[in-house]
């Protein structure tokens, strides 16, 4: 006897089935049934968690009353509904005279009696028809009204009594002209939500990879450390033990963190594939109305889930280093040697040091300085790690800077380059394929330093042997018909600077415009 759709909170048939935000569909008992997690009172702050899901999701502000109703269940049990007459057999056919969903059997009985021989009966398709055909859903304000507009100010179907009543003025049409606009916008919500599935496929299966990866690289340092200390009796031998705990320790911990990973991982699979699963039953089985009255809680649903941020790289590393040459201390008395490096590079954790970090000259050698730490921020006293480095120009494509990493085996990495062309540049530095802290920067790479043409003196008077005519660039001036400046005198800098620009620093910028270099140069010493 077929039972028709059952609730998935407690596998009962489904008693006026209604939307969670998650997709998951419960009938009206277990809906009553959930405990509100938000505080009393506050019916927009109320959500509940999902039993099958165990999700926390927010309820309308009117409740569950107000949730969206399950239309694909309502009204049938799927693809293989009953028989409205004996409720044995499975739906074949459905009398269009009488509206109702016959098995073979009754359908041949239709046939026989008198008063039904007359009775049109046609085929049931599909699962799609057997929802449509005879099964009008009229609207819950005006009940003996179908629903065949479709509101476009308030995203709802509405009746035509809405239209004239609480939609007057709304724009509307009918609802087989706009169900291809929302159909065609939810499959395209579809296929960016099965694009992620495929990604976080590939990234569970990198993970298991990594895992066993690990584990094989643990179970090998162990070899390793067996044979380093089979040689020692008692003393190497309670070494050797604390060795391999502390070798399990750091095992655990990597599996852990990969384990903590693959379950949000796995989280995220689940619900995306739950998303998919409902929506692509909701394109091929529901009705247009159906998909039009569904299309808003599926579509928040799947927004949801495609704006979630995850990693497609294992959260941690298979490298594990044994040193059988660091010393160790004394065991009972015995000096040994051997230790597990367990120290990672963390990327977020290493810096950039250096006085020409952003900015330098055009074909001028210059660099910086990465030092590489771990997760706790201590500093990497080994190398060996990948760093790569790119120095691209921002304005003219194709224009890049091939840098030189140079490995001090210290934890520390210099890295040198000389930028042929001005303009501003994107530096990139990567430790294990990831940014390090401050990466991305940005880099002004100025032009070559204008050489000065004048002379650095103490003032025109001085440089020039007493002469009238000569001029300086700070502007200052002699009484008497001197041009140029003098000790002590209004204008004068008060210190040594150039005569061609008027700047103070020896070692500076011409700043002066050469197109009237003899007006301020003064005359040579």
């Amino acid at each position: 006897m077929s039972s028709g759709p059952r609730c998935a909170g407690c596998a009962e048939p489904a008693v006026s089935p209604r939307l969670l935000p998650c997709l998951h569909s419960l009938c009206a008992p277990c809906l009553q049934r959930l405990g509100p997690l938000g505080q009393a009172g506050r019916a927009s702050a109320l959500s509940v968690l999902c039993p099958v899901c165990d999700a926390e999701v927010a309820l309308p502000a009117g409740g569950t009353g107000h949730l969206t109703p399950d239309y694909l269940s309502l009204g049938r049990g799927g693809a293989a509904a009953g028989c409205d007459l004996c409720a044995d057999g499975a739906a074949a056919r459905r009398c269009l005279t009488c509206d109702a969903r016959l098995c073979l059997f009754c359908c041949q009985a239709h046939r026989r009696q008198k008063k039904t021989a007359s009775h049109v009966v046609t085929e049931l398709e599909d699962a799609k028809e057997c929802s449509q055909a005879g099964r009008p859903l009229f609207c819950p304000c005006h009940p003996t009204e179908e629903l065949r507009l479709f509101c476009e100010q308030c995203d709802q179907p509405v009746c035509r009594d809405c239209v004239a009543d609480g939609h007057r003025q709304h724009p509307y049409d009918s609802t087989g002209n706009v169900i291809h606009r929302h159909g065609d916008a939810l499959r395209e919500l579809l296929k960016t939500t099965q694009k992620h599935v495929g990604a976080l496929q590939r990234a569970l299966r990198l993970i298991d990879d990594t895992g066993s990866a690990v584990r094989r690289r643990a179970e090998a340092m162990a070899t390793e450390i067996d044979l380093f200390t089979n040689g020692y009796v008692a003393a190497i031998e309670e070494h050797r033990d604390r060795l391999l705990k502390q070798l399990e320790d750091l095992t655990v911990q990597k599996e852990n963190l990969l384990q903590l990973q693959k379950a949000q991982l796995q989280q995220l699979l689940l619900d995306m594939r739950t998303g998919v699963d409902f929506t692509e039953h909701l394109l091929m089985s529901g009705s247009d109305l159906e998909i039009l009255l569904t299309k808003g809680v599926v579509a928040s649903r799947l927004a949801t889930l495609n704006g979630t941020a995850y990693s497609t790289h294992p959260s941690v590393d298979d490298r594990i280093q044994f040193s059988p040459h660091d010393r160790a201390g004394q065991c009972h008395g015995y000096e040994v040697f051997g230790a597990i490096l367990n120290q990672v590079v963390d990327p977020s954790r290493c810096t950039l040091h250096g006085e020409d970090l952003h900015s330098t000259r055009q074909n001028r050698l210059t660099g910086f300085t990465l030092l590489c730490n771990d997760t706790m921020g201590k500093r990497i006293a080994q190398g060996g790690e990948a760093v790569r480095v790119t120095i691209t120009h921002k304005d003219k494509r194709g224009c890049a800077v091939k840098p030189t990493v140079c490995d001090n085996g210290d934890g520390t990495y210099h890295i040198s380059y000389s930028p042929e062309d001005p303009g501003l540049y994107a530096v990139c530095i990567y430790v294990k394929g990831q940014h390090v802290q401050g990466s991305p920067f940005t880099l002004m790479v100025k032009a070559k330093l204008r050489e000065h043409q004048g002379v650095f003196h103490c003032c025109t008077f001085c440089s020039s042997g007493g002469q009238k005519a000569a001029r300086c660039a700070c502007g200052g001036t002699m009484p008497g018909g001197y041009q140029g400046c003098g000790h002590g005198h209004k204008g004068h800098p008060g210190c040594p600077h150039w005569s061609c620009c008027g700047q103070v620093k020896e070692s500076s910028e011409c700043l002066g415009d050469t197109s009237q270099r003899s007006l301020l140069r003064t005359v040579a010493l």
